[in-house]
């Protein structure tokens, strides 16, 4: 990290004084001509004012604080627009004898007004008349406002009576907010004094609880706006939970419970300990420091820390790869944990709130009423009490016995009860009391596995155990993972963030609330005998992430030592370290490979070896992919998932071990057998199509879809060889388009380019050919938005229909190129790869190319395996992401195995070339978005 830098004095930077007098130079030698006096005063003030920001900037990036940053910033503004005002006032429009209407003051009300400005922030000015407006002032303000836009600010603006502005504070708590922290600038002092005077006397006065109920209630909705998780990992530095905008709002409510007292003074107020006094400047600092290096990166206000700006502001900050521990991973762990901090100085503060009966109940707005008398209710655990509806404790009852800092949050959820804000200090100040002992404490350990397994809401008070330091440092695998990122698109969460909803998503299916989402896992999850087990999985399932080995072998070996400490049996650590160690398991198979295919079912049942681990590896699956992010999960994945269980359920109904491929062939035989025997009643002219169609597809796909399929392959023997139809899945989130055609050499490449040319994305793929040379080719596709292909539009279909139609006819179309458009994607650095199998599959060769996602890359994939002379016979589409993951099996000339070593290692460099031409493409994009930023800066 940069060396921390000794503050500057601002005149240093910006001499108020040498400012002046150049504005008076410059009106004096252009006297008489008003235009070159303006344009002479306003080089003097962006000469001041880009001098003011370099020496900020450079400062900055040789370890300035963010405060400091922000205060300097501040100071020279102040300097640049009182010397604009005097230069106003003085050599444009002076009142030689100014009246009383001509009185004017000039403040800065709002973030400015705090004496805190990032670099290209807006400045909020109120100028306070006397009363009504004259031709004087009207005059300049009208000046002073135009010069302020050609000198680049951003001006929020209002020119008021001081009567004007008491009414209007007391209408809109907006302008009530942004008057609270008005500071006088230049002007009329008496005017200002008068304006504060009256405001914290008709205002502030007596009408503290409504302002703390006002400011709450903004405080719930702007989290609501930007995302109510402090842990996603594209932050809002400033809107976002966990934000500056949070540290403000403390700001104001202790400003207006206390007018005229500093904040520093408010610091030092009994409620407050040192070292929260520290968390909470260092919060303040940090992330001043981050948001003013998004302003100068970019060369706008911008707030967000996107992906494609967070390994710039990381090296801008100080940080530097550390082991296995990428710099921009490091930087965004320490700004969630200071995310964390802000949340528990929050909670501190509202405690502060509650001793001075301000804010007293969590329900209701009797909670803010003064004066309410609140009684304490005795529960039947010593030491705990009730308080207005909170759970509250005596004063030494964690010194008395630490194990009741679990018990504390294992009797807030039994009783549903919000954790009083001084018994969550109290917690927070007493985590160094659980010590070794203590995490192997059989009482402790009771309490802990009650609240995980068998708690009422199991997310909710893990997360309150997390934000108080409880959890991480009852479990120390935990604590290593608690706002740990992985600088990816496919995760929107923190690695405890996401853990945490992924426990939460198990409780939701236990208590049946998921039935329509995910009925497999709410059918089977009674079946489930150790549900212990199961949430301590998910709960130590990313324990091993950056670990020694790989995640899901440091993550078993972290599991073992949580379980061995919590004392359970020796079956029960063993069952929980198998299922962190391959809870990824069943979702590559799959999303990565041919259900269908005997040697997949066999080789999966032979990993599982039982229907308990199957079941509690689906909920696993379906809860650790669900707690990804919004639109992680669909239907698409559900139904494979299905299949994968009903399939390896079958193996073990019918056979273990050696016999699982011949298990599974039998039901699939019979399964065939039954729906060719139906097919032939309900569609006779589809007979023979069905007798030649493989067993397995059949199992693919139900009665009503087998019957489509049927009549579409007769159809299309009579219209020329093929035809095509698509229909809107919901339930898949994707829309199915299927193609019945005579099979033929690059059939699935030409297929593929003619969806990729109508701006469809794959998702899946699944490919059948008869044993009398029919294809049957079924896609499931998305548009750019993720959303089912055609679903806003009805024509859409149907036109692709007919182009897929046409392409399985061999028919050339001219299709428009797709132009990669990597947006965000061009911030990561994606590693290609390829892998041969020939193990995976009894018939088949199977091909995993990994690398950049982006459209016409499975054509384009499909396309060099053409090339190479290799048939498809099954498509796998995955995405993590930025990343890509395409699995296809695929066989020779000869409908055999790729065997040849010299033709696989030329196959692996042509598919490696595809998948590299991606990433120079993706190194192109983010050499234009610094230069474009760079570019921004300099004008």
């Amino acid at each position: 990290m940069p060396t921390r830098l000794k503050p500057t004095r601002l005149e240093y930077v910006v001499d108020g004084v040498r400012l002046r007098a150049q504005l008076s130079a410059a009106a004096l030698e252009n006297l008489g001509d008003e235009a070159a006096q303006r344009k002479a005063a306003l080089d003097v003030l962006k000469a001041a004012l880009f001098r003011g920001r370099m020496i900020a900037k450079e400062r900055l990036e040789n370890g300035a604080g963010g405060i400091e940053t922000a205060r300097l910033l501040s100071g020279v503004t102040d300097e640049v627009v009182s010397a604009l005002y005097d230069f106003t006032t003085v050599h444009v429009f002076r009142a030689r004898n100014p009246t009383e209407g001509e009185r004017l003051a000039l403040m800065a009300v709002g973030g400015y007004g705090r004496g805190t400005l990032a670099p290209y922030s807006d400045i909020d000015l109120l100028f306070v008349r006397p009363y009504k407006q004259t031709a004087h002032t009207e005059s300049v303000i009208e000046f002073m406002l135009y010069a302020l836009w050609d000198l680049g600010f951003k001006v929020g603006h209002a020119s008021r009576t001081i009567e004007e502005c008491i009414k209007l504070s007391r209408e809109d708590f907006t302008i009530r907010t942004s008057i609270l922290e008005a500071r006088r600038l230049t002007g009329d002092e008496e005017l200002a004094e008068e304006l504060v005077r009256r405001f914290r006397g008709e205002v502030v006065k007596g009408t503290g609880a409504e302002f703390v109920a006002a400011k709450l209630k903004e405080r719930d909705d702007r989290h609501a706006r930007a995302g109510a998780s402090r842990y996603m990992v594209e932050p809002n530095v400033k809107e976002g939970k966990g934000g500056l905008r949070d540290l403000n709002t403390l700001f104001w409510i202790a400003q207006y419970l206390h007018p005229g007292e500093t904040i520093e003074r408010v610091m030092q107020m009994e409620m407050f300990e040192r070292r929260e006094v520290r968390t909470f400047i260092k919060a303040f600092d940090f992330l001043w420091a981050v948001r003013s290096h998004l302003h100068f990166a970019t060369g706008r206000p911008e707030e967000r820390l996107s992906f494609d700006l967070q390994p710039e502001i990381a090296r801008r900050m100080g940080y530097g790869d550390r082991g296995d521990a990428p710099a921009v991973e490091r930087f965004m762990r320490r700004y969630f944990l200071i995310a964390k901090d802000v949340g528990a100085l929050t909670r501190v503060f509202a405690a502060k709130l509650e001793a001075e009966q301000v804010k007293t109940a969590p329900k209701g707005i009797s909670r803010f009423i003064p004066g309410r008398q609140v009684k304490r209710k005795p529960l039947d655990e010593p030491g705990f009490h009730e308080v207005g509806g909170r759970l509250d404790v005596d004063p030494d009852i964690f010194e008395h016995d630490p194990v009741n800092l679990l018990r504390l949050f294992r009797i807030a959820d039994t009783r549903n009860l919000d954790l009083h804000p001084d018994a969550f200090t109290a917690a927070s100040r007493s985590v160094n009391l659980i010590t070794s002992a203590v995490r192997r404490d059989r009482h402790a350990a009771k309490v802990f596995l009650d609240i995980l397994a068998r708690g009422r809401d199991p997310r909710t008070t893990l997360t309150l155990m997390n934000e108080a330091g409880v959890l991480g440092r009852y479990m120390p695998e935990w604590g290593r993972i608690v706002a740990q990122m992985q600088f990816n698109m496919y995760h929107s969460y923190t690695v405890d963030e996401h853990t945490l909803r992924a426990v939460g998503v198990i409780a939701d299916i236990a208590a049946g609330r998921l039935a329509d989402d995910h009925p497999l896992a709410v059918q089977i999850m009674p079946l489930i005998a150790d549900r212990e087990a199961l949430f301590l999985a998910m709960l130590l399932h990313d324990t091993g992430k950056g670990g020694a080995g790989g995640q899901e072998v440091a993550g078993a070996r972290a599991a073992r030592q949580a379980c061995e400490r919590l004392g359970l049996e020796r079956s029960k650590i063993e069952l929980v370290a198998w299922l962190v160690e391959h809870h990824l398991v069943m979702s590559d198979y799959a999303q990565k490979r041919d259900i269908s295919d005997p040697r997949t079912v066999a080789d999966f049942a032979g990993i599982v070896q039982s229907p308990e681990r199957l079941r509690l590896l689906l909920v696993l699956t379906v809860a650790d992919i669900r707690a990804v992010g919004p639109g992680v999960w669909n239907g698409w994945k559900g139904q494979l998932m299905r299949e994968l269980y009903a399939a390896t359920e079958a193996v073990f109904r019918g056979g273990r071990g050696s016999d699982a491929a011949a298990a599974l062939k039998r039901y699939q035989e019979n399964a065939a057998y039954d729906a060719r025997v139906r097919l032939s009643k309900v569609e006779p002219a589809a007979e023979a199509w069905g007798d030649a169609m493989e067993d397995a597809y059949f199992t693919a796909f139900d009665e009503r879809e087998v019957l489509i399929h049927a009549r579409l392959a007769v159809q299309a023997a009579a219209a020329g060889g093929a035809a095509a139809e698509g229909r809107v899945r919901a339930d898949l989130n994707a829309s199915e388009v299927v193609v019945a055609a005579d099979d033929r050499p690059r059939l699935f490449v030409d297929l593929a380019e003619a969806i990729t040319g109508a701006g469809a994305n794959v998702v899946g793929a699944r490919v059948f050919t008869s044993s009398s040379g029919s294809a049957l080719d079924v896609f499931y596709i998305q548009d750019a938005a993720g959303q089912p292909y055609g679903a806003d539009d009805a024509r859409l279909l149907p036109r692709l229909a007919e182009s897929l139609a046409a392409a399985a006819r061999g028919e050339v179309q001219a299709r428009e190129p797709r132009r990669a458009d990597l947006g965000r994607t061009a911030a990561f650095a994606i590693t290609p790869a390829v892998m041969l199998d020939n193990d995976a599959s009894e018939d088949s060769t199977v091909v995993e190319a990994s690398g950049r996602d982006r459209p016409g890359l499975l054509a384009r994939l499909a396309r060099t395996l053409s090339d190479a002379g290799l048939s498809i016979t099954s498509a796998h589409i995955d995405g993590y992401g930025e990343r890509a993951v395409d699995a296809f099996y695929v066989v020779d000339e000869n409908g055999e195995k790729l065997t040849d070593a010299r033709k696989g290692n030329a196959l692996k460099q042509a598919l490696l070339g595809a998948l590299a031409d991606s990433e120079a493409e993706s190194a192109q994009g983010r050499r234009s978005n610094l230069q474009r930023a760079r570019a921004s800066v300099a004008r």
